[in-house]
């Protein structure tokens, strides 16, 4: 049974520095090196999880259309995937009876999906993903990591060729979950969404997508359920958090690249019912760099799970995983993962987040802080980490008053207030 948005809200299925209140890992230049890769490509470095595209030019994928879905949901954003030549399959030795029912189910979805192309000027790059298209309006599904970091999106609809600017209405960045909004946007075709919990290993399904931030007809990947309820790890030593945790995923050996991130994984009727999200890397590895070509274990996001988290995001039931809307934004740039240890300037050791920059044009670059100085408090909260600082500014709003608290490069403590910009999603 499909889910309904509008009519079923008791639904139960359901870099290098990182710039603070920008991202959650900062950098796109994401490196996962534990053993799966969301799927994403960069020009020069990519990350492989859920086939997100991040390039120094604006290269994007995008699969072709596909018809019009039952899906409940209006307007979810998207995101490109990397992917193999438009219209091309990255199915690999797929037989051509696979490759025949991947190609007759990529028809009827194509035309609910979305290429999306984002900017993000404080890492001075460009990335591309796939979104699905939840309502007419322009209501898009998405990985959050698709628009991670985000400080401009656009979407292109597969269905009428149209580019259109998206906002972000709200993400889950513990489960790698966003939902856009294409601006005046109507009349749009939309995905139809299946049972994830109804699917069986051993069952045939296609991941659709932007393979490579190619953009065109989307890329089609044929292939099986391996695995269901996979948990995955993968380690970013640039990450707030230090690692990306997902649970619950199917796992196929479905060839799915990097620009599918966001995409859909569907059966060969064109119902949806995963996202697809990371996939394997060169080494027996997964992570964002050095993924392989041919790809034999992909993983899904059940759709049941990500329309889940997507109502209470379109709703606006904001959570300690959820956030609503637009991210408070400071504009320091902090050291990395953890702690940043005990510092001495001639004085007691501080323990705090030291900031290496400041964003020109940013709330903090109009005070007093400087770079080398340690900031120890927020609002009277004490900070020791990049993601205390990041779980401090994620229950806050654009426009707010945050009183800091730091020791400058003399040692000499001190306080003051800022006031909070909008900055790019986390």
């Amino acid at each position: 049974m499909e889910p309904t948005f509008e009519n079923e809200p008791d639904l139960e299925h359901v870099n290098e520095v990182p710039i603070v209140a920008v991202s959650r890992r900062g950098h796109v230049r994401l490196h996962f090196f534990a053993a799966i890769v969301l799927v994403i490509a960069i020009a020069g470095f990519g990350f492989i999880f859920g086939h997100y595209v991040i390039t120094s030019s604006s290269t994007q994928t995008t699969h072709p259309s596909a018809s019009n879905s039952n899906f409940p949901f209006e307007g979810f954003g998207n995101f490109t995937i990397p992917s193999t030549p438009s219209g091309g399959s990255s199915s690999g030795g797929s037989s051509s009876k696979a490759d025949a029912a991947a190609a007759a189910a990529a028809k009827i979805v194509d035309p609910g999906l979305v290429d999306i192309n984002t900017s993000l000027s404080y890492q001075e790059s460009e990335a591309a993903g796939t979104g699905m298209v939840l309502t007419s309006k322009g209501l898009v599904l998405t990985n959050n990591h698709v628009i991670e970091g985000a400080t401009s999106i656009t979407a292109r609809d597969v269905g009428n060729g149209k580019v259109y600017t998206a906002t972000v209405v709200g993400y889950d960045a513990a489960k790698d979950v966003a939902v856009l909004q294409l601006k005046d946007a109507s009349g749009l075709r939309t995905v139809s969404t299946g049972n994830s919990s109804l699917v069986k290993a051993g069952e045939a399904v296609v991941g659709i997508g932007n393979a490579g931030g190619a953009g065109g007809t989307p890329s089609v990947a044929a292939g099986s359920v391996t695995a269901l309820d996979q948990s995955l790890t993968a380690s970013d030593s640039e990450s707030a958090t230090g690692a990306e945790q997902l649970s619950g995923m199917i796992e196929t050996n479905a060839n799915i690249q990097p620009g599918d991130s966001g995409g859909p994984l569907v059966t060969t009727t064109g119902k949806v019912v995963g996202m697809d999200t990371a996939a394997s890397e060169t080494g027996g590895g997964f992570g964002f760099e050095n993924f392989t070509s041919t790809n034999t274990q992909a993983y899904s996001i059940p759709i049941d799970t990500a329309l889940r988290i997507a109502k209470s995001i379109e709703k606006g039931d904001a959570s300690s995983t959820v956030h609503i809307g637009a991210t408070a934004f400071m504009g320091v740039e902090i050291e990395p993962t953890s702690t940043i240890g005990q510092y001495n300037y001639g004085t007691p050791s501080t323990s705090g987040v030291e900031i290496v920059g400041l964003i020109s044009g940013t709330p903090a670059a109009s005070t007093a802080l400087v770079s080398g100085d340690i900031i120890t408090s927020i609002d009277g909260q004490s900070v020791t980490t990049s993601l205390e600082v990041e779980n401090i500014l994620e229950a806050l709003k654009p426009g707010d008053s945050v009183q800091i608290g730091y020791v400058t490069t003399s040692g000499t403590s001190s306080t003051l207030s800022l006031q909070l910009a909008s900055g790019p999603a986390q």
